[in-house]
């Protein structure tokens, strides 16, 4: 298990972004978070197996169909074991 940092940049705040992050990695079996962060960004925190995370960082790049993703910074380490399934995060 691998654990997944990313960093969404773009316009994913105010246009459903986190909820259609939330509801599709849900459907993967992911555990984790996204939250908007206060510098305009989204962060998604995930954990689960290497083919997980890269359907789940494709989720990201698609988003809704009000956003713009620009780019997405990633970075992966060791999974932790401390995340329950995935939720929005306030």
């Amino acid at each position: 298990m691998n654990r997944l940092h990313a960093v969404v940049y773009g316009r994913v705040q105010g246009v459903g972004y986190r909820a259609v992050v939330q509801k599709r990695a849900a459907t993967l079996g992911v555990c984790g978070y996204v939250r908007n962060m206060p510098d305009g960004t989204v962060e998604i925190v995930a954990e689960g197996t290497e083919q997980v995370l890269i359907d789940l960082i494709d989720i990201a790049n698609e988003g809704s169909g009000w956003c713009s993703v620009e780019k997405i910074d990633v970075a992966y380490s060791a999974a932790e074991g401390n995340l329950e399934d995935f939720s929005i995060a306030y």
